[in-house]
């Protein structure tokens, strides 16, 4: 299959970007009709043409003008090539500069230079931009890209760009057409009988009629019809320009900014931290910015770690991987401030003082490509699937200091911290009771507060101890609670099928279990009590957290008690209990919201 190539152009207003797409392609890129009245470019413009070695080359045309230099960016992100149009007879202008400092920010390595409207200058004009242009570009990823002298009204020099895009294009690493795909939409409307179409840039991974995708806020939407370069086509592979007719969302619910989505395989965040790659320190910039990334524009909060690392707070989640480039723009001053790349798309919560300078440190570690050890390890464990959804590579063989233990990777010295804790729970269970049967597994889970229930039989494994009729006991214990087992197991299936619902003081008389009845119950791990005369299952505070975690955040007591199905005896406590565990976190204003790790 014949390589296809997306290039965006890029310079200054009025220096011939759109007069040489069309001179290369026979194709008008001002789409508007003010654009062609005016002779200026507002918005993206696309073309097409095939070059002498028969790749296929879309171009994206961007506005020059500061007033759109947000228009700029969206079209030059999802680019990984770009042509640089200097005109030879002005020089290196103030726009020119502003593009390139975007090129910069996001890393782009591959372009060319065209000196464009050498039929107005002169040789020393030609010259002068020559050496000017050759500076500039030294200190970028595009320090060794061929500038070619090119004239799109006499056509002098358009053989030659050709010849250098190709060049150009030969170096440039193929897309993986296996990647999940992440499309940042650039356009969207609509067309009469055939309902919503979006337009973007594919950079990587593969769309086929009739797969499913997500967009926006987690709407499913269907592929119905693809085209690329005027042609309808069956599947569309990275790198080129595509359009798609999309069923399942109205089109005032897709637009510039939005991304088409593989199924679960993103990672949408509005908190992420990063390293400065170009531009001013970060530490200069004033705290509010907008944030450029694909076709997105941001508004951001910035909190500098130092000069070279920041966390920026995103005005709306994005989906974000490991390793991108953001560009940062001043909202005022209308100019490309600098960029960054990410280095921790889940950064963890900075809550104690001094907590800043540490993750300063701890960034200056980070590689943007990622550390699976790094990132398993400060969580204990993660599932391997949410660890590929930020960008990671979770192949076998793992990293030293990793495991697997069925879809999750565990960083052994939390593995065997676990096992430590559980044999010790477990030792000193026994000893307060030797009549105990065992903790349950869920009590387990909730006093190690291990992520995931799954993970318990490794922890059982490596601590050495034995499972019995679901008890996590010492090997070769036995325990019972005589006449008050059958009470204790009517009450546990009771709350087996109503869990928030505490039994009253008659029914705790009808079952026999008083106060010392309860008390052994609870000693072995059969009960919880949450306030006298309250008794739930150990899971409970567990599972009422996970049952919370579907409210709105935050809830008030009375939206918590009716999720819990139960009476306010129960919830007020049971959420006390929740706060003093971690669990939950009382608000100012008496309001909840579950704590996430």
């Amino acid at each position: 299959m014949t390589r296809s190539f997306v290039v965006a152009t890029s310079g200054h207003v009025d220096h011939g970007k759109s007069t040489l797409v069309r001179a290369l392609t026979g194709i008008e890129p001002d789409r508007w009709d003010e654009e062609r009245r005016r002779g200026l470019t507002i918005d993206l413009g696309f073309a097409w043409t095939d070059l002498p070695s028969g790749r296929r080359l879309a171009f994206v045309d961007v506005p020059g003008h500061e007033r759109f230099l947000g228009n700029m960016l969206a079209g030059l992100g999802p680019a990984p090539v770009v042509l640089f149009v200097v005109a030879a007879d002005q020089g290196w202008q103030p726009q020119s500069s502003d593009h390139l400092a975007a090129a910069a920010a996001l890393g782009i390595r591959h372009g060319v230079v065209a000196l464009a409207r050498t039929d107005l200058a002169s040789a020393e004009q030609l010259a002068a931009a020559s050496a000017e242009i050759r500076e500039r570009l030294a200190p970028t990823g595009l320090a060794a890209a061929p500038i070619v002298p090119v004239s799109a009204r006499t056509g002098a020099g358009l053989d030659a760009l050709r010849a250098a895009l190709d060049d150009v294009l030969a170096t440039v690493p193929p897309a993986d057409d296996a990647a999940p795909v992440r499309l940042w939409i650039d356009r969207s409307f609509s067309i009469a009988g055939a309902g919503t179409v979006v337009t973007g840039t594919l950079s990587a991974g593969r769309i086929a009629r009739g797969d499913a995708f997500e967009l926006g806020d987690g709407h499913r939407v269907e592929v119905r019809g693809i085209q690329s370069r005027g042609e309808r086509l069956d599947e569309a592979v990275g790198v080129q320009r595509v359009a798609l007719n999309l069923r399942g969302i109205p089109v005032e619910a897709a637009g510039r900014g939005d991304a088409l989505l593989s199924p679960g395989a993103w990672h949408r965040t509005a908190t992420v931290d990063a390293r400065r790659v170009s531009g001013a320190a970060l530490d200069d910039l004033p705290e509010q910015l907008i944030v450029h990334v694909g076709s997105a524009a941001v508004p951001a909060h910035l909190r500098p770690f130092g000069p070279d690392h920041v966390r920026l707070r995103l005005e709306r989640p994005l989906p974000l991987r490991l390793g991108d480039r953001m560009v940062l723009r001043d909202p005022g001053g209308r100019s490309v401030v600098g960029g960054v790349q990410l280095l921790d798309v889940d950064p963890p919560v900075l809550r104690r003082r001094g907590a800043g300078t540490r993750r300063a440190a701890e960034l200056e570690r980070l590689d943007p490509a990622g550390d699976l050890a790094h990132e398993v390890s400060r969580r204990g464990a993660a599932p391997a699937d949410a660890l590929a959804r930020l960008g990671l590579a979770v192949d076998d063989p793992l990293p030293d200091g990793l495991l697997r233990v069925g879809d999750w990777l565990v960083a052994k010295p939390a593995l065997a911290d676990w096992a430590r804790r559980l044999r010790t729970a477990v030792t000193a269970d026994a000893e307060r009771d030797p009549l105990s049967p065992g903790l349950t597994r869920d009590a387990a889970v909730d006093a190690l507060r291990l992520p995931d229930a799954r993970l318990a039989g490794a922890v059982v494994r490596l601590a050495r101890l034995e499972v019995v009729a679901g008890r996590i006991r010492m090997p070769g214990a036995a325990a019972s609670l005589g006449a008050a087992e059958r009470g204790v197991a009517e009450l546990e299936r009771r709350l087996g099928e109503r869990p928030f619902a505490a039994p009253e003081a008659d029914d705790l008389a009808a079952l026999r279990l008083g106060p010392k009845e309860l008390a052994a119950a609870e000693r072995v791990g059969r009960l919880v009590r949450i306030a006298d005369g309250v008794v739930l299952r150990p899971d409970a505070p567990a599972r009422a957290a996970r049952e919370l975690a579907r409210l709105p955040q935050p809830f008030t007591a009375s939206e918590a008690r009716q999720a819990l199905g139960t009476t306010r005896r129960v919830a007020i406590p049971l959420l006390e209990l929740l706060d003093r565990r971690g669990l939950t976190r009382r608000l100012p204003d008496t309001r909840r919201e579950v704590v996430r790790d």
